[in-house]
């Protein structure tokens, strides 16, 4: 299906709808902006600790940029139970899901073949380990929990230096957020196992455990996710995963960067077959061989040969096709 670009930004206004949807695992927020169609998918969102919808994806998706992709699919967003705005606290009976039993509640998320590609913002594919462990006890010792979440989402010289960025969100955490409901939504995310995924070797196991669909990896390269990224690109299949690491970017590309985030967003879109005559600028990137930063031997052996090559953003839509790795640098 290829989606033409022949409706005019200035009268679009998308539908909006919300529900909280009653899962095995308790009721989630699910807020829907235009109306589903049958011949083409649904752009689903889920948002990170001490953030809902608004928060973590409100600039982005109001981006001017953004119209041209909410004229052709519509937007779910979806809230973990308790974390919207507003949201009452949880009733003390209730155990809050597991990481696993999370993505059980929406169908979608556990079940690959209803998947056509994903963009991973700050994804980290490890379990916590024990020092981590013991520095999550020490900190719900010594820190209040917005303290605690903003740790979590921006790193030290963002924390240091982009004062009014800090200021909103501990505000948001503090005002619009269930602190009891954030709390246990932080301990669930603590709590998470390994994704146990592996890169798969030519003429090695067939059956390695990897993401099957493209995949667009994203982070800052000021966030504390960086590192736990690049690990989680080293284990993916690098003929479907491009690893977008943007400059002088904090914790929240899609809040510090959304047109740079759009733009990338476009790319990958329309390297599964849509948006075709999308009008784009031109991002400066580069494309990594297996022995560039975004490959590994192993957890620890990181090679440092590089082969650079200056491209287009173009090159996040041809990757599906192409035997490297790609590391954006925009």
């Amino acid at each position: 299906m290829v989606l033409e670009d022949n409706e005019c930004d200035s009268v679009f206004e998308p539908a909006v709808t919300e529900e909280h949807v009653e899962t095995q695992y308790g009721k989630v927020h699910c807020i829907m902006t235009g109306t589903p169609k049958t011949n083409r998918p649904v752009i689903l969102t889920y948002h990170d600790v001490g953030l809902n919808h608004k928060s973590c994806f409100e600039t982005l998706f109001n981006h001017e940029d953004m119209r041209e992709i909410i004229r052709h699919f519509p937007v779910c967003h979806v809230e973990a139970p308790g974390q919207h705005e507003g949201a009452k606290t949880l009733p003390s009976e209730y155990i809050y899901p597991t990481m696993d039993q999370l993505s059980e509640a929406l169908p979608s998320l556990n079940h690959p073949d209803m998947v056509d590609g994903l963009v991973l913002i700050n994804i980290n594919p490890n379990a916590e380990g024990i020092m981590d462990t013991v520095a999550n006890k020490i900190t719900e010792w010594t820190q209040t929990l917005p303290d605690t979440v903003i740790t979590h989402l921006f790193g030290k010289d963002e924390i240091q230096t982009n004062h009014d960025l800090i200021a909103t969100y501990r505000h948001h955490i503090t005002t619009t957020m269930n602190q009891s409901n954030v709390s246990q939504f932080f301990r669930s995310y603590n709590n998470r196992l390994s994704l146990e995924v592996e890169r798969p070797v030519p003429g090695g196991n067939i059956n390695a455990r990897t993401l099957k669909c493209p995949t667009l990896l994203v982070v800052g390269d000021n966030s504390p996710a960086v590192d736990p990224v690049v690990d989680c690109n080293s284990k993916l299949n690098p003929t479907k995963t491009t690893l977008l690491k943007m400059a002088d970017c904090g914790g929240l590309p899609q809040v510090d960067q959304p047109a740079k985030v759009t733009e990338a967003l476009k790319y990958f879109i329309q390297g599964m077959g849509y948006l075709s005559s999308a009008s784009m600028t031109r991002l400066r990137s580069r494309t990594t061989s297996s022995s560039s930063i975004s490959s590994f031997d192993g957890p620890r052996g990181r090679k440092r040969g590089r082969s650079h090559t200056d491209v287009s953003m173009e090159s996040i839509s041809n990757n599906q096709s192409n035997v490297k790795s790609t590391e954006m640098a925009c």
